[in-house]
């Protein structure tokens, strides 16, 4: 079974976000007075988040990605994940983390069925790192890549979320470190998901980064999978690595996106940028597991057919990624 929506995409990726608890404050996720917390009343239980997972795949979802805020920071993410990954018809288990907990719990992620990880690290250097996290400890997170590697997990992806003035002057030693490891180091434009007026100075678009990149470097085309994300993927001749660039802002992908969000409250989106989604709750409630089938097939066939974010006189309604998965 496939799932196809009106503009003749196919939706085979759920992101999938089991809290809003994030133990780093992002400056790009987040305002920095925080966001009020989900009270545990208004987060799905494990096993509603199953149930929309299991249902999603029977429509059609063939890859799920879980996140948060920090998915390793809620109680019993193991035995789920275990869960999730046994599901019937899911090809693809991955989950998407800030690595801070990595180094004690590599190995159980392993064993309960990830494939791969996702990790953000958006500065090699503990001053800057501890900026955009508003103080977070760096070598924490190489800690926990090193733990994922030992405990046998395929080469990770590195997303870094570029801003100009902060840490565009380390593309090139993320680029270096793709050529001494196995990394995909993946760049992504800053988005205004907090609503700044001046993200337009800090967003380096993607020809820039690609650009800085060839100035330096030779640079070779990569193929991707059908069930990869947005990414524009090349690497460096010689090099052990790859990178990719996520063009959100400068040149939106929305024609090819392949994904669902479901939010760690149980609502589910067609785009990131949608100010509004449906709520799954009551669905959920009926027990009725047909029928939240076909609500997922609802959601994909209203899925719109691109973000305006970047239109003329759009106005974006500020939200905390934590909220919405990513």
């Amino acid at each position: 079974m496939a799932l196809i929506d009106t503009y003749g995409r196919r939706i085979n990726y759920l992101r999938l976000s089991v809290t809003d608890r994030c133990n780093l404050r992002c400056r790009y996720c987040m305002p920095e007075e925080g966001v009020e917390k989900l009270d545990h009343s208004e987060v799905l239980s494990y096993a509603d988040l199953l149930r929309i997972s299991t249902e999603a795949v029977a429509a059609g979802i063939e890859k799920i990605r879980v996140t948060g805020g920090e998915p390793l920071v809620r109680k019993g993410i193991l035995s789920f994940l275990e869960r999730l990954g046994a599901l019937p018809g899911l090809k693809e288990l991955v989950l998407t983390t800030n690595g801070l907990l990595l180094k004690e719990m590599a190995q159980g992620l392993r064993e309960a069925g990830v494939q791969r990880l996702n990790i953000s690290l958006d500065s090699l250097k503990p001053e800057t790192f501890a900026k955009i996290t508003r103080g977070g400890e760096l070598q924490r997170v190489l800690d926990g890549l090193e733990a994922a590697e030992k405990a046998g997990f395929s080469p990770h992806k590195i997303n870094v979320v570029v801003m100009r003035g902060i840490n565009d002057d380390e593309i090139l030693d993320f680029v270096e470190l793709t050529m001494k490891r196995p990394y995909v180091v993946r760049f992504i434009e800053y988005m205004p998901t907090c609503g700044d007026a001046d993200w337009r100075e800090l967003c380096v678009p993607g020809a820039e980064i690609r650009e800085r990149i060839g100035a330096r470097y030779l640079i070779e085309e990569v193929s991707h999978s059908e069930r990869s994300g947005p990414s524009k993927n090349f690497k460096v001749q010689g090099s052990q690595g790859s990178l990719g660039i996520i063009t959100a802002m400068t040149g939106h992908f929305c024609n090819g996106c392949n994904r669902l969000r479901v939010t760690a409250s149980g609502i589910a989106k067609g785009c990131l940028f949608s100010g509004e989604g449906v709520d799954l709750r009551p669905v959920l409630a009926t027990g009725d597991d047909a029928l939240l089938r076909r609500e997922v097939q609802r959601i994909v066939a209203a899925k719109p057919g691109r973000h305006e974010v970047t239109d003329e006189g759009a106005e974006t309604v500020p939200f905390a990624m934590s909220r919405v998965g990513g």
